[in-house]
């Protein structure tokens, strides 16, 4: 059945969120915050987030930028090999998650992992194995750009079968090769965006050039967009939403050495409501894919938040605090019509 409107949902969640640092994380942070129970916020700052003191102290900025906004930040520390089990039973209650970069592969992942030997990362995935910490992982090489995640599904796997208790989260998938591997292990999970599932190059590059849908991983072909929509509007139990929300300055995207990354989040839940309308998809799925499938997946149980979406267009603001999303200046069929907590 189409969906009926008003549109309620329950508690929605952000699977993978940048929200920054600095002036920047104070500009954007409540565009989360106000419509989103939690999120996982991505720890890629410069430095990277790598010990309790950093965890704590960038929490404690989160939530001084989010006000009186009720929202939960889970946090995730930066992997490095060099974690041991002593380190992670030390951290284990301030972070939901550990995120593992390829080194250089996107935007402040050159502290990242250079090589993907088993036994290198043994000693660290074991402990987060045996402690229960989820790995969530940009999964990219650095061969030619639209292989590089296919490329990839190889090391998901190698690293699945070495660790089979770990859980493994894909995150931002956008190739049809990436859906297949959700069925090969059963420890294997995926993040999906909100874009990444409207999108292909040709809106990227087909024409004139599109820079702030210019992201990474690149967005890619329409079979793999398909794939990414046959399990997101199924909201297969292995799937959830991600928004890989990555705001930049509006100087940094529209310039020679465009910054990677789409900025969606004021305006994620409206674009995926009338996506999963458009499909025909019930609101039962759209609540398991923004909510329900994480809860599973990591968990936890997020705060009481009640969003209300009502059919009325919505002009989406040139500029968010001098960031622009996707969609800026553009009519959007859904309109946050209110947010209620507790």
């Amino acid at each position: 059945m189409p969906l009926t409107t008003p549109v309620i949902l329950d508690a929605p969640l952000d699977m993978h969120l940048h929200l920054r640092d600095g002036e920047m994380l104070e500009n954007i942070a409540k565009a989360s915050a106000h419509t989103f129970s939690g999120a996982i916020i991505m720890p890629n700052l410069v430095p990277p987030v790598s010990s309790k003191e950093e965890i704590i102290a960038y929490k404690e900025r989160i939530m001084h930028a989010i006000g009186n906004e009720k929202f939960t930040p889970y946090m995730t520390l930066f992997f490095k090999p060099s974690y041991d089990k002593a380190f992670l039973e030390s951290v284990r209650d301030d972070i939901t998650a550990i995120k593992l970069y390829p080194a250089g592969i996107t935007t402040n992942s050159e502290g990242g992992v250079s090589g993907f030997d088993v036994e290198e990362l043994r000693p660290a995935l074991s402990a987060m194995s045996d402690l229960n910490i989820p790995l969530c992982v940009h999964g990219e090489t650095n061969g030619f750009v639209m292989d590089r995640e296919a490329e990839f599904v190889s090391i998901y796997e190698k690293l699945a079968s070495a660790f089979p208790k770990l859980k493994i989260i894909m995150e931002h998938i956008t190739t049809k090769e990436s859906v297949a591997a959700l069925e090969k292990h059963e420890n294997l999970y995926a993040t999906i965006t909100v874009h990444h599932l409207l999108i292909t190059l040709d809106d990227v590059a087909g024409g004139m050039l599109q820079p702030h849908l210019f992201c990474k991983p690149i967005a890619k072909r329409p079979e793999d967009r398909e794939a990414l929509l046959k399990v997101a509007l199924a909201a297969h139990p292995k799937v959830m939403f991600g928004s890989d929300s990555a705001p930049h300055p509006k100087h940094a995207k529209e310039a020679c050495g465009c910054a990677a990354g789409v900025f969606t989040a004021p305006i994620a839940l409206q674009v995926l409501t009338e996506l999963f309308e458009t499909n025909n998809a019930p609101l039962e799925n759209l609540q398991a894919f923004i909510s329900g499938n994480a809860q599973h997946i990591y968990g936890v149980t997020p705060i009481t938040k009640k969003v209300t979406l009502e059919k009325k267009s919505f002009k989406v603001p040139a500029e968010y605090n001098g960031v622009v999303s996707m969609y800026a200046g553009e009519e959007i069929a859904y309109s946050i019509k209110g947010v209620k907590n507790g």
